[in-house]
């Protein structure tokens, strides 16, 4: 069964940086629509950051440009979302996306990321 498991969330200051992962398991590869959304309280969940899983070539929502990047390592099929430079308004439940071939597509099960002042 397709998994995706995301690891890397915490408690951080105005300021610093965090390495969210997100690891797919169960067998299949992603092949497309990688990306990381992410949903703070009383907003809809919104897309930060997408990633050509082929190429690795990123892109991002004008208000993680240039702090955040997303990456991935395609032997271990998994992604990653480095966050540095982070603000309150960061803080949100973050998500990975992913889409398996023929299987569709998947989500993580979300991991906190809190920015303090």
């Amino acid at each position: 069964q397709v998994r995706l498991v995301e690891s890397g969330g915490g408690l951080v200051q105005a300021g610093g940086s965090l390495r969210l992962s997100c690891e797919a398991s169960g067998g299949s590869s992603i092949t497309y629509g990688a990306a990381w959304f992410r949903q703070a309280p009383g907003k809809d969940r919104t897309l930060i950051a997408s990633l050509d899983w082929k190429s690795g070539t990123g892109t991002y929502a004008h208000n993680v440009k240039d702090r955040f990047t997303i990456s991935r390592d395609y032997a271990k099929n998994t992604m990653f979302l480095q966050m540095t430079s982070l603000k309150p308004e960061d803080t949100a439940v973050y998500y990975c996306r992913a889409g398996f071939g023929n299987l569709g597509i998947y989500w993580g099960q979300g991991t906190q990321v809190t920015v303090s002042s």
